[in-house]
């Protein structure tokens, strides 16, 4: 029990770049979303994000998690909200934007959020110390709803990747079945594998911060540039890029301008890794990964 009263931040991820197969590892999608614990009861409810804070109040409807719960249970698992078949982390932050109860009231219609569960930690007693398979079963008894499911495990882990890279989501996670869960912790137990895209982009202007250049970037559509972010780049390595000699007046881009960024004539190219791109075309973690040489 207490385990349940107190708060605690969950078992963290290590990181790989390729997809690998193991019996020893169960395989499952990693979703584009807000993780978070539930401490449910049939007398109460809360909802505590990787930081701990009490999100409860922002997401009303996951209460009705609680008509399936007859005891006292920890779940562990990811926030999400749908934008058809995939989640969209950009809905999920109009949701976890919003303050007052009627904004949340009235979003429940267009943005409402489900939990994918994966993992549960407490059935009235501790479960932190079983293996991951064992805390797999104990979870199944709970049925799946509009508002609760359960993260489906796979066994191959890259013919899983591989259908993820179609889709275009986030990764996949592999997760030992013999892991116990260390709270407070990040683990190499379980381990994150993304789904890294990589495209070149047009370099259309800067803005020298304390720290380093962020790069405002852009791609070419039916002969317009349209700015799709900006990434950072340190100091060193724009000094390299012989940019300040392209200088140009006005934004090279069509949907974006402002007065704090310098722009250059857009004709150099440069890579840049991301996750994915938002419904407006904008780079959702982009890192830079070096000039495009055409030579």
């Amino acid at each position: 029990m207490r385990l349940f009263l107190q708060s605690f931040k969950p078992m963290l991820l290590s990181e790989k770049k390729e997809p690998f197969d193991s019996k020893k590892y169960f395989y499952e999608l990693k979703f584009d979303g807000m993780r978070a614990l539930l401490f449910v009861s049939p007398h109460s409810f809360k909802i505590l994000n990787r930081h701990e804070q009490d999100v409860t109040y922002k997401f009303p409807e996951l209460k009705e998690i609680q008509k399936n719960v007859m005891s006292t249970v920890i779940f562990d698992g990811e926030i999400v909200c749908f934008d058809q078949e995939k989640t969209s982390f950009a809905f999920l932050q109009k949701r976890f934007s919003l303050k007052k109860t009627l904004s949340i009231q009235k979003a429940l219609l267009h943005y409402p959020v489900s939990y994918i569960c994966f993992d549960i930690l407490y059935e009235n007693k501790s479960l932190i110390d079983l293996p991951l398979s064992e805390r797999k079963k104990i979870l199944a008894k709970y049925p799946n709803t509009s508002y609760f499911a359960k993260s489906p495990v796979f066994s191959e882990g890259k013919k899983l990747f591989l259908q993820v890279k179609k889709m275009g989501l986030e990764g996949i996670v592999a997760k030992r079945k013999d892991s116990l869960y260390e709270i407070n912790s990040r683990t190499s137990s379980w381990i994150k594998i993304k789904n890294i895209q990589r495209e070149e982009f047009l370099i259309g202007g800067y803005k020298i911060e304390k720290q380093n250049v962020s790069l405002y970037l852009g791609e070419r559509q039916e002969k317009k540039i349209y700015f799709v972010g900006k990434v950072s780049v340190s100091k060193e390595k724009f000094l390299k890029m012989n940019i300040k000699d392209l200088k140009k007046e006005k934004s090279p881009f069509w949907n974006f301008s402002s007065k704090e960024v310098l722009y250059v004539k857009p004709v150099i190219f440069c890579y840049v890794e991301f996750l994915e791109k938002s419904k407006t075309g904008k780079l959702r973690h982009p890192v830079f990964r070096g000039l495009v040489n055409f030579d």
